[in-house]
């Protein structure tokens, strides 16, 4: 199977698996819609496993708690998918825990408090600089 079609794969169920979590999961139970996002999906060659990776922004203690119900809903989203792409195989979900979107948002954030304590100059995306060979300010 070509890489541009396992692309395409990955974004569609990532797209659909997404759209699952807001029909499946139960609106009173203890998901926090709103800190969730598929940041991920990695399909194998045969179609037959897919790695989800889940970002759940905040909530640092309840994270557990939020994959598992996830994962008690798996057969549920699997027969989502299966309903609604059509596949030569549903692959087999298997749901993990992405933290790198807070890291990123942990480091922009430190890059913020750097920048409101003028230890660095603030980014200027439209200030040029007429002469190469001066120094930076520091």
């Amino acid at each position: 199977m070509s890489i541009d079609r396992i692309t395409r794969v990955n974004e569609l169920l990532k797209r659909e698996i997404a759209a699952a979590f807001y029909k499946i999961l139960p609106p009173e139970g203890r998901v926090d819609m709103a800190a969730l996002t598929v940041t991920h999906v990695t399909t194998s060659r045969n179609l037959r496993y897919a790695r989800v990776m889940i970002s759940i922004l905040g909530h640092e203690h309840e994270r557990g708690t939020i994959l598992r119900e996830i994962r008690n809903h798996r057969v549920e989203i699997q027969q989502w998918i299966n309903h609604n792409v059509k596949l030569k195989f549903t692959p087999r979900l298997d749901f993990h825990l992405d933290t790198s979107v807070e890291q990123g948002d942990h480091v922009l954030g430190l890059l913020q408090s750097m920048e409101d304590e003028h230890t660095i100059p603030p980014y200027d995306p439209y200030k040029v600089i007429e002469d190469a060979d001066e120094e930076p300010p520091v």
